[in-house]
């Protein structure tokens, strides 16, 4: 018999995966704070790995992997990938925007003040105005577009972004800001759907216990619901795809593809019939690459291989398309909602290839939770 417990019980994940595990007579559920269960699904904010891998004989599993946040935060993501393709000699910017860290001058005043106290702690600060400034220039010089934006580093739904083909405007609103914000090159030419519409694209990634990354091959585009107009980087609806923005402030929100999702199946019949390509062709390998290149880079800070424990995690990458089909990274979350409809695949996924390769029991996959071969609707990178 093993045991689990949840602590978080607000997850649409992991509200599903528990009904999964509770039909599973060789599981129990304990107490919610419990810290002595097999298996914990921790809150996102709320990690108190301190408390596990000290009971002996008991072998403990967690969802998420300790430190993985460093790439789940925009400014951090930026930090450690300009440190992994340091060390590699290669330019970071193949497939992330040029990006900038900006830190409100407030901000910096505090960390002054605080490196007196944590010197080696604080010795990696950095703020990149004045190398936006000259990027901004040479870009626009160049002809390749002046249109820049601003994100938070814990920033989600949208939240106070900002767009602008003025420098000056974006660094005065970091400073009415309490935290660091990614200054990054804006998609000026995106590739775009049916009504000349915007979309990012959805990726989910389970890294299992092994630190072995499994994409999961359907995926959702996010679209907007207005046509895009570069000339016009206020009308937020033509520009951000979080459908929380969508659906709060376009009357037409739902009028293209129901809740502003369009599947992967139905995207590659619209490659290959308007661009006679194909996601296969175009997209996917980039995608793979990222998503590899990315978890790679953390792996030798997050591994629990020397640990009493172990770990998996899911995440969500985000990507855009520009009109050239290359492949951006925008972010990556770390406890990521999912599509409704790809809800039973991402559940039955985690259950079969992490929680039953950790926990065996003798309910066979077809009997619980689907498929537990490559037909459960994911690809190993």
């Amino acid at each position: 018999m093993y045991t689990f417990a949840v602590r978080d019980e607000g997850s649409s994940v992991y509200n599903a995966l528990t009904k999964l595990i509770e039909a599973d007579a060789n599981w129990k559920r304990l107490k919610k704070g419990n810290p002595k269960a097999n298996l914990i699904f921790l809150e996102r904010n709320n990690q108190p790995f301190w408390k596990f891998g000290h009971q002996p004989g008991l072998k403990q599993l967690t969802n998420y992997y300790r430190g993985s946040e460093v790439i789940c935060r925009k400014v951090k993501l930026v930090s450690v990938l300009a440190h992994h393709f340091a060390l590699k000699n290669q330019d970071i910017f193949q497939w992330l925007p040029e990006s900038f860290i900006i830190r409100p001058i407030q901000n910096l005043e505090n960390y002054a003040a605080m490196k007196s106290k944590k010197p080696r702690a604080l010795e990696k600060v950095t703020d990149e105005r004045g190398e936006f400034i000259k990027a901004f220039e040479r870009h626009r010089n160049s002809g390749r577009g002046e249109a820049w934006i601003a994100k938070s580093s814990t920033g989600a739904k949208g939240e106070g972004i900002i767009i602008s083909r003025s420098p000056d405007d974006l660094i005065s609103a970091i400073e009415n800001q309490p935290e660091p914000h990614i200054v990054q090159k804006y998609i000026e030419k995106p590739l775009l759907l049916s009504g000349q519409r915007k979309f990012d694209v959805r990726c989910w990634v389970v890294l299992d216990h092994e630190y072995n990354i499994h994409l999961m091959k359907e995926g959702v585009l996010r679209t907007s619901s207005d046509a895009y107009d570069e000339d016009n980087l206020t009308r937020i609806t033509s520009h951000l795809t979080n459908h929380c923005i969508q659906e709060e402030q376009s009357a037409n929100f739902g009028k293209y593809e129901e809740g502003n999702e369009m599947f992967f199946a139905e995207f590659d019949g619209f490659l290959k019939e308007k661009y006679g390509t194909s996601m296969v062709d175009k997209i996917l390998p980039q995608i793979r690459m990222i998503v590899k290149e990315c978890l790679l880079a953390i792996k030798e800070d997050i591994n629990t291989d020397h640990l009493s424990y172990q770990s998996f995690q899911v995440f969500g990458f985000d990507f855009m398309i520009d009109a050239a089909f290359k492949v951006w990274l925008i972010e990556i979350n770390g406890a990521p909602a999912c599509a409704k409809r790809l809800l039973p695949q991402l559940t039955s996924g985690i259950f079969n290839m992490v929680i039953k390769q950790v926990f065996p029991s003798d309910i066979t996959c077809d009997e619980q939770a689907g498929d537990c071969t490559e037909e459960c609707g994911y690809e190993t990178l």
